[in-house]
């Protein structure tokens, strides 16, 4: 696409170049593409400019400031509020798409995860844009929600592939950045609301709002919200204009545990659901209602339900062991964790290594804290990804809510705390590792090392 076009709706320029892409990040940016710099919540674009001209971008947008440049250098005043008219100029098939969007504190990866699988059961092609990636796709990302340019070009990408619906997570982050803007999504589903990200948001009402942001996007058309939520009104409320669905677990007429997970019975069907813990039962449920919303029928996705598998790191159970890797890095995820094992394991103690991490919402820490006392009989603290925050501090503020002896350990070596846990582990004890799941890396002050939970514990067991 030519300059002049990209640029037609926004501001006239005289140079004539084609564009083959457009990128704010230089981690995803190829030779002709165009590199935008803007203001970011950490750094400015400006700074990476010289990393794009390297990498081969053929000009520069930037805001608020000229820069001198190798390459053509454009300058845009209020840049960043074109940034879904540059988006929705050059990704143009990204519109071709059929767009699901799932947000909530918790389960948005499993749930996102479960209406791709039904989907490709039902012979639909299905992307899925979230914290475990972009499948059929080159692209990175160390989001949970890409940026903007990214989740077009992927949309683009899966329409020339042949994919005909995307499960993308939205996260309160990106819809308050408006990574999602101009998109139009056939579905919104509200998973929960408990207690996350009060450092960007600052109170849980602001962090609620974020999240509405897409229920009442004009552009949605369906809604599907969690009864089973205390905030369920709120989101039923600023969604009134829309076609509105809910689903609850009591929508099982009954359920039992089993030793993979639940017998359920769902309207006339009876199956095993071969997933861990109650939220499980819920996320199941968003995904079958919006495969419903589709228009397929309850003989259709009901046994298919049967099938599905968690993604990794979401209550994984390495194999020939007590042992779980678990995301939950939330005072809500950490708590259901842990009484999803004292379900299926009621005869065993409960072990749990977690740490916090740093430059991230302090106040959760006493909580998870306060929890892990509660529900685990012995505890192993240790680093998250403590980033800039000194690692002892993070650790002193989860033992601010450790209310009992709990045989509570300090190990900051990560891999050190999930050796000891696994190797003085006894045969009546049951081992929750939380906080970083399918994550490879950890980042330590401005490093980013090669970390797994699942690679560490599984070799710690050979």
């Amino acid at each position: 696409m030519n300059i002049k076009t990209l640029l037609s709706g926004i501001q006239k320029t005289s140079h004539t170049f084609d564009v083959t892409g457009l990128s704010l990040n230089t981690q995803n940016l190829q030779k002709g593409d165009i590199f935008v710099a803007i203001k970011g919540t950490q750094k400015h674009g400006s700074e990476f400019v010289q990393n794009a001209i390297d990498k081969g971008c053929i000009a520069i947008l930037v805001e608020d400031k000229d820069i001198r440049c190798s390459v053509p250098s454009i300058r845009i005043n209020h840049l960043s509020s074109y940034l879904s008219d540059l988006a929705q100029t050059f990704y143009k098939e990204a519109k071709n798409i059929k767009l699901i969007g799932v947000t909530g504190t918790n389960g948005k990866t499993s749930v996102s995860l479960f209406i791709s699988q039904l989907l490709e059961a039902l012979n639909v092609k299905t992307g899925v844009i979230g914290t475990l990636g972009i499948s059929h796709s080159d692209q990175q990302t160390s989001n949970t929600t890409p940026d903007i340019f990214t989740i077009y070009k992927s949309l683009q990408d899966y329409s020339k592939k042949g994919i005909k619906i995307a499960v993308i997570e939205a996260s309160s982050h990106a819809l308050i950045q408006n990574r999602l803007s101009g998109l139009a999504f056939d579905q919104a589903i509200f998973t929960n609301l408990t207690q996350d990200h009060l450092d960007y948001h600052g109170t849980m009402e602001q962090y609620r709002k974020a999240k509405g942001k897409l229920f009442s996007n004009s552009k949605t058309q369906t809604v599907i919200i969690n009864r089973d939520d205390e905030n369920h009104s709120y989101f039923l409320n600023i969604a009134e204009d829309k076609l509105i669905k809910t689903f609850s677990i009591d929508d099982f007429s009954d359920y039992q545990h089993s030793e993979k997970g639940f017998i359920c019975r769902l309207f006339n069907f009876v199956f095993e659901l071969p997933l861990l813990g109650h939220f499980n039962l819920s996320n199941a449920l968003a995904a079958f209602v919006s495969i419903k919303s589709l228009g397929y029928s309850d003989n259709l996705i009901i046994p298919k339900l049967a099938k599905l598998s968690p993604p990794s790191g979401r209550m994984q159970k390495l194999e020939k062991s007590n042992i779980w890797i678990d995301y939950a890095h939330t005072p809500d995820a950490l708590s259901s964790a842990l009484e999803t094992l004292h379900l299926h394991y009621p005869e065993s103690k409960l072990r749990v290594v977690f740490g916090c991490g740093g430059n991230r919402d302090k106040s959760k820490r006493k909580e998870m804290g306060k929890i892990a006392s509660q529900l685990a009989h012995s505890i192993v603290l240790t680093n998250d990804n403590p980033r800039n925050e000194k690692p002892e501090n993070i650790i002193a503020d989860i033992i601010t809510g450790i209310e009992k002896d709990n045989n509570t350990q300090v190990i900051l070596d990560r891999k050190i705390a999930i050796n000891t846990a696994i190797t003085t582990l006894n045969e009546d004890e049951v081992l929750l590792i939380a906080g970083k799941g399918h994550e490879t890396t950890q980042i330590i002050g401005s490093q980013v090392l090669p970390f797994s939970d699942i690679e560490i514990a599984s070799d710690a067991l050979i």
